[in-house]
């Protein structure tokens, strides 16, 4: 007879689990932790910090921290999050783990990549 392992089993989750589930601006998370990998001082690096720190203060206003690592002082570091283009934003916290390459000035674009929802701004539908 065969015993299977019933090490953290857990049943799966339904649809409607699922839906329940709260989104990360939705969540009691009070800190989003970001991190944004650049190389030196060029046009895109500016640009990106610009737009992050613009993001920032409109949707999340003070319940971030930015992290910059400069590849070009720590090229080691791009390993760890498996860097592959720059600039690349992480969101660390709140989980999961988000990326996103570019210089963010797609504020739509950065916005539905971090998972935050634009404050007070009505659903545009397109024709």
């Amino acid at each position: 007879m065969r015993k299977a392992a019933k090490l953290n089993e857990q049943p799966p989750l339904r649809l409607q689990d699922i839906a329940e589930q709260k989104s990360p601006e939705q969540s009691d998370a009070k800190e989003w932790n970001l991190r944004l990998y650049v190389a030196g001082q060029t046009p895109r690096s500016i640009a990106a910090l610009a737009n992050l720190k613009r993001l920032c203060e409109e949707h999340l206003s003070g319940r971030y921290t930015i992290e910059i690592v400069d590849l070009l002082k720590h090229p080691q570091l791009a390993a760890g999050d498996q860097i592959v283009a720059i600039p690349t934003l992480i969101r660390k916290l709140p989980e999961p783990l988000r990326k996103i390459v570019g210089d963010l000035r797609d504020t739509e674009r950065a916005l539905v990549g971090l998972q935050i929802r634009p404050a007070s701004q009505p659903d545009q539908t397109r024709e």
